[in-house]
């Protein structure tokens, strides 16, 4: 499995996100992903170690792949 760190910018705040996929799974892919999911709904989930977050999509500013990592199990 791969590990993508996805990071929401706001205004005045950051909340990062990570999802697990498949190895077959491209950086692209989840980008579009993200971003079809912030065209669809206008409020999304997102958690991470810190809690849940209810994300009002209008009022993120930029969204951003920070790292991606390939999972041993």
């Amino acid at each position: 499995m791969k590990e993508f760190t996805v990071c929401y910018t706001f205004d005045n705040d950051i909340i990062t996100e990570i999802m697990r996929k498949e190895l077959d799974v491209k950086k692209e892919d989840v980008e579009q992903e993200v971003i079809e999911k912030m065209d669809r709904t206008k409020y999304f989930i997102v958690n991470n170690e810190q809690g849940n977050f209810m994300i009002n999509s209008y009022l993120v500013r930029y969204v951003r792949i920070v790292s991606e990592k390939i999972l041993v199990l």
